[in-house]
């Protein structure tokens, strides 16, 4: 399992984050809340997204898909804007073709919101940062414990 460098926002430390943990990460210096930025496959997805305590914004791409690195400043900007709230996965399709088929992947990028295992969304392609950041409100929205309960 990698482990993710990651730069504090608020005082500028990098910061080694682990793909699983049990709590979410934060900055060793100045204990602020820090992006959950993470790279899983077929062998460690399970513990990676599946076990997360938080939900989480799983990117599947690939290395020769342009929309693809089009995307993924706009996801990374979200995981940025939620630190502590959602963890972004990436899952490259072609070294992970187990996840991508388990997920039906026919087109890249394909988005999920997942959590306790459950898939709470979906959307194939490509979108600008507003839309996905719309989509996942969205996504989060329709399933948090509050709007369960009522």
């Amino acid at each position: 399992m990698q482990t993710t460098n990651v730069k504090c926002a608020n005082c500028g430390k990098i910061n080694r984050v682990p793909a699983a943990a049990s709590g979410t990460p934060r900055c060793a210096n100045c204990h602020q809340p820090l992006p959950w930025i993470a790279v899983a496959g077929d062998d460690d997805f399970a513990q990676v997204v599946e076990e997360s305590k938080v939900p989480v914004l799983v990117d599947l791409w690939a290395t020769w898909c342009g929309p693809c690195r089009m995307v993924s400043p706009a996801l990374e900007q979200l995981a940025q804007e939620r630190a502590s709230r959602i963890k972004l996965v990436q899952v490259d399709v072609d070294a992970a073709p187990r996840t991508a088929a388990r997920f039906d992947v026919r087109a890249v990028p394909t988005l999920l919101v997942v959590h306790g295992g459950s898939v709470l969304a979906r959307q194939s392609g490509a979108a600008p940062v507003a839309a996905l950041r719309t989509w996942l409100d969205q996504a989060l929205a329709d399933h948090s414990p509050r709007k369960a309960q009522s």
